[in-house]
């Protein structure tokens, strides 16, 4: 459902799109009381924007929302996909080169994963990106360690149940082997959590590397690994056919 109706926005709507943080993380925010509008403490999510106001999240008034933005990222293994880590591990975010305005991820990548990350400044299209309803299929080479064969892998190709948990289809093609290690080439609409090391692990094999090569539209490409580059908007608004206006506060 829309969140906007001619009685306004919805404040965590707001709060994405300015770039912030994502909604669900807004309306953590809201729920933890850290966020105000005109200078009162909002207390619940379904607080609607109406006319132009100033939104503060710990006191400092958020910016000002910028014409959305989307970057390729090659995300190296050992980065942890979070602004923040409670375990002090280095994170993808301190480590982006200087220059780019506050991001945020569209979906994430493990800490041992690597490959193809979009970034963009705007909360409300990560999530959209990122949301099974959006269909974009994502596409990972897969090194694997166990003996497996192109028949086993097809048996994923119409969904299967791990441990109480439904995937999806997924499509994997077998690429080569030798001896107990092989490369697959993996692709998947849904992208649950370490989703592709349980299911070879289901199958008998364990994940040795994973590098996500594309995402809906977007390959990785030859970019070089912990480089980031913007996609022009021209590109991704054809590709998607979404930010096709610049984003006005409400």
């Amino acid at each position: 459902m829309d969140d906007t109706d001619n009685k306004g926005e919805r404040i965590a709507k707001v709060m994405a799109r300015a770039g912030v943080c994502s909604r669900r993380d807004a309306e953590k925010l809201i729920g933890e009381g850290r966020v105000t509008l005109n200078g009162q403490t909002v207390t619940t999510p379904a607080t609607k924007i109406t006319s132009p106001a100033l939104i503060a999240v710990d006191g400092k008034p958020i910016a000002e929302p910028e014409q959305t933005r989307l970057w390729r990222y090659h995300k190296p293994a050992g980065l942890v996909t979070t602004h923040r880590d409670p375990q002090a591990r280095p994170t993808v975010f301190q480590n982006l080169p200087p220059g780019l305005p506050r991001v945020l991820s569209v979906g994430r990548l493990d800490v041992n994963s690597e490959g193809l990350l979009l970034l963009t400044n705007d909360g409300e299209i990560a999530r959209r990106l990122e949301h099974p309803s959006a269909g974009l299929l994502r596409t990972y080479r897969v090194r694997l360690f166990g003996r497996i064969d192109q028949a086993t892998l097809d048996r994923l190709a119409e969904g299967i149940t791990v441990d109480g948990v439904r995937y999806g289809p997924v499509l994997a093609d077998l690429e080569r082997s030798k001896g107990p290690y092989s490369w697959a080439q993996i692709r998947l609409k849904e992208g649950k959590n370490r989703e592709i090391k349980r299911l070879m692990e289901h199958l008998g094999c364990k994940v040795a590397r994973l590098i996500r090569t594309q995402y809906g539209p977007f390959h990785l490409g030859q970019l070089p690994e912990g480089a980031v580059e913007e996609i022009p908007a021209k590109l991704w608004r054809q590709h998607l056919g979404i930010g096709r206006k610049p984003r006005e506060r409400s």
